[in-house]
């Protein structure tokens, strides 16, 4: 039992700002259901997992590199919204979430020439908050003495910015089982380059990520369905059942180089289209009886 006055009074001043902040805090939350049921199914779906391939059961493997384009109309999924919404984000904002938020993924340094894809290299959250955001530094002329004031804004990374990503994948043919597996290795999200006139000068890696991996976060976001908002298929189902459209850019040879180091223009696409035709004859082939 308290005999202090000052107590006492201190108790009854807490009881009072609790009973306040309580109404209040309560306003803030806010009990609405935006739409007629909750959405769970997503986030609580697993990923399934790969199927073990032997290496004595490879008969035939292939590793190519493709790059898709999300200007495409078939792409839009992947890069729309380009704001997050109450139930939706682009590819890469779920991507820089898992990144900077979660942590579940590990992002690798693409190298000095922007070149190696190969996961050597983790990257640290600094070096990432360097590359989501950048200081612009510019001069402004002060209202009240006229002179130049030099004023430094923090720009961040936007989803719009990122316009392309970059695949590597194997294509292995199991002899076991008699199927062909295309396997995504990695992903790389490619931001737009500039010039000082405003012109996109081409497109580079951010960084590279260890795709088995990124299943996980992939799996758990939504991407819009055309045909039926009740079916949202997540971002895992799409590279899964490869409805994406993309091109492709290099395959495994001796001199290991891309396709632009030999064609442009046109002449690379139709190239690309010409390595995509004979893979999809290998497969034809081997049931051709």
């Amino acid at each position: 039992m308290m005999r202090n006055p000052k107590d006492l009074l201190r108790l009854l001043t807490f009881v009072l700002v609790c009973s306040c902040a309580a109404p209040a805090a309560m306003a803030q939350a806010s009990t609405v259901l935006d739409g007629a049921y909750i959405k769970e199914h997503t986030r609580t779906k697993r990923v399934v997992p790969y199927t073990y391939i032997r290496e004595a059961d490879v008969m035939w493997a292939r590793r190519v590199w493709r790059t898709v384009d999300l200007r495409e109309k078939l792409n839009h999924p992947l890069y729309f919204p380009t704001e997050p919404i109450n139930d939706r984000k682009s590819l890469f904002d779920v991507i820089r979430q898992g990144l900077m938020v979660d942590g579940s993924i590990t992002a690798y340094d693409p190298g000095p020439l922007l070149t190696d894809d190969e996961f050597r290299k983790p990257l640290l959250k600094a070096q990432l908050e360097e590359i989501f955001t950048r200081l612009d530094t510019q001069y402004t002329e002060s209202l009240t003495t006229g002179d130049l004031e030099m004023v430094v804004q923090r720009i961040e990374l936007s989803s719009a910015d990122v316009k392309m990503y970059k695949l590597k994948e194997d294509w292995i043919f199991d002899k076991q089982r008699s199927t062909m597996d295309i396997r995504i290795i990695g992903i790389a999200p490619m931001q737009e380059k500039k010039g000082e006139d405003g012109e996109v000068r081409g497109y580079a890696p951010l960084f590279w990520l260890y795709y088995p991996e990124c299943r996980y976060v992939f799996a758990n976001w939504d991407a819009f369905n055309r045909s039926n908002d009740s079916e949202r298929r997540s971002f895992e189902d799409i590279f899964w059942k490869r409805q994406f459209s993309s091109y492709i850019t290099k395959w495994s040879n001796v001199y290991d180089r891309q396709i632009s180091d030999y064609k442009t223009g046109l002449d690379a696409l139709l190239e690309g289209e010409e390595i995509k035709q004979a893979l999809f004859e290998f497969e034809h082939d081997l049931w051709n009886f």
